[in-house]
């Protein structure tokens, strides 16, 4: 096993980065310990705010650079990746200009002389996924090191030099060495780590299997975890939604990043038979005209698939699908061309007896139902395992909203596919994970409320 940059645009391998060794993985862990206890935790909020409020400025200032390497290493349309480059920045900047606030002392008001005060705990490893490969950086290191915790990074084998690079803002900004650690460990190393004590938090955003293994390792060491899992994210159409909006924005929740995003809108639930008709009508023609291809083309909307292996499995789950009586209506074969690319597919006809009812299909493929009411909509929609995102679409604003109160998910968007920003709290329920990253709830996750009493 090495982490190695292959370009899933031309299929070739770029360059190889070996593992560490056991040694000097446990001199990392030791200068992070060390960071945290006589250095970090110690200094004012204001200063850890200014050096990730530094991060973020130089992440703005190489941001062409820092969207080259996205585009290069998991092929994203560099559009989109320079588009994530300033959402990781906003990120680091959001929690350095909030962090005095978030982290204040608050009042217990029904306890006299009661307040919590909110410290750091230690170090807090996160383990990273590839499709997101800043983004996800700066959900833990924004809150996180301006708590008073340090980062140690095990970031996914594919994206080296994006994690590189997100390693290098920090020591640019001056942050000591310990504050925040990039490693390229395995999988095995990752589970020496977790039962360190001296680790005394995990973040993972990744796959349901890798979830419960971090998870049962990390409670075996008793020590707290986050966790955001796959989704398979519903988009309901209401009977009086705008039927051209509802397209556009499933179109685009479904393209974003080649589909290869926990939170794309996955499942498309149409409510009654004729509008159903238009809306497949309506998303062919707009699936037709979508641009795949090299994703340094500005002409180009999807780029490819992140691996062949990747490739492989959504051309296996299309077969699946296929065998078990469901019908692609659009797409569904690998392009002809260097890389991994796949055209984007629409299936209908998935019964709850078809694997495809129960998958999260990780790249640019919808699942298409009509059902005949709003109720059989909501039915379909929990028919999951998961819980992360989902979308509403209607013109009765009150009316959508007691429909997403009904829906078994972390995070609901009305008349839109789902988007993220600093402000608001990212997570989800059942297989989906648990725990809550960005916004105020994120800085929370990892430090300890420390009740104070003052006797009167």
């Amino acid at each position: 096993m090495s982490f190695q940059t292959l370009n899933p645009a031309t299929g070739k391998v770029v360059k190889e980065f070996p593992l560490q060794s056991d040694a000097d993985l446990a001199r990392s862990l030791e200068v992070a310990d060390n960071r945290f206890r006589s250095d970090w935790r110690l200094r004012p909020v204001a200063e850890r705010a200014r050096v990730v409020a530094r991060a973020a400025q130089l992440l703005r200032e190489k941001r062409e650079e820092y969207a080259d390497l996205i585009t290069l290493e998991m092929g994203r349309v560099r559009a989109s990746s320079l588009t994530e480059v300033d959402l990781a920045a906003n990120i680091l900047d959001y929690y350095a200009r909030k962090a005095e606030q978030f982290l204040q002392p608050k009042a217990v008001p029904e306890a006299p002389g009661c307040s919590l005060v909110m410290e750091p705990i230690g170090v807090i490893l996160g383990i990273e996924p590839w499709n997101f490969p800043y983004y996800q950086l700066a959900r833990v290191a924004g809150p996180q090191l301006v708590a008073g915790n340090v980062v140690i990074m095990k970031h996914a084998e594919n994206v080296p030099q994006c994690a590189l690079a997100f390693a290098r803002l920090f020591e640019e900004a001056d942050a000591p060495e310990g504050v925040y650690t990039n490693v390229f460990c395995s999988v095995e190393q990752v589970g020496t780590l977790i039962d360190d004590f001296r680790v005394r938090g995990v973040t993972l955003t990744g796959s349901e299997r890798a979830g419960a293994a971090v998870a049962q390792r990390a409670g075996a060491n008793l020590k707290k975890v986050v966790l955001e899992l796959g989704g398979s994210d519903p988009a309901i159409v209401l009977e009086d939604a705008d039927l051209a909006l509802a397209v556009e924005q499933c179109v685009i929740g479904r393209i974003v990043n080649a589909g290869q995003t926990c939170v794309a809108t996955k499942r498309l639930i149409v409510v009654g038979r004729e509008r159903g008709e238009q809306v497949l009508s309506q998303l062919i023609d707009k699936f037709s005209k979508l641009t795949v291809g090299d994703p340094m083309d500005p002409k180009s909307v999807i780029g490819p698939i992140v691996s062949e292996r990747a490739l492989h499995g959504l051309l296996e789950q299309i077969d699946g699908a296929k065998q078990a009586g469901a019908r692609v209506v659009f797409g569904g074969q690998r392009i002809d061309r260097p890389g991994f690319y796949l055209e984007p597919t629409i299936i209908t006809g998935i019964t709850p007896e078809n694997p495809l009812y129960h998958q999260e299909a990780f790249g640019p493929v919808l699942s298409f139902y009509v059902v005949d009411t709003e109720d059989e909509a909501v039915e379909l929609a929990n028919a999951t395992k998961y819980g992360l995102g989902a979308s509403v679409f209607g013109s009765d604003i009150a009316h959508a909203n007691r429909v997403a109160s009904k829906i078994e998910a972390g995070m609901v968007c009305i008349n839109s596919f789902f988007h993220t920003s600093p402000e608001a709290p990212f997570g989800g329920v059942k297989n989906s994970g648990f725990g809550r990253e960005l916004s105020e709830l994120g800085i929370a996750e990892f430090v300890n409320q420390k009740l104070v009493r003052v006797a009167a």
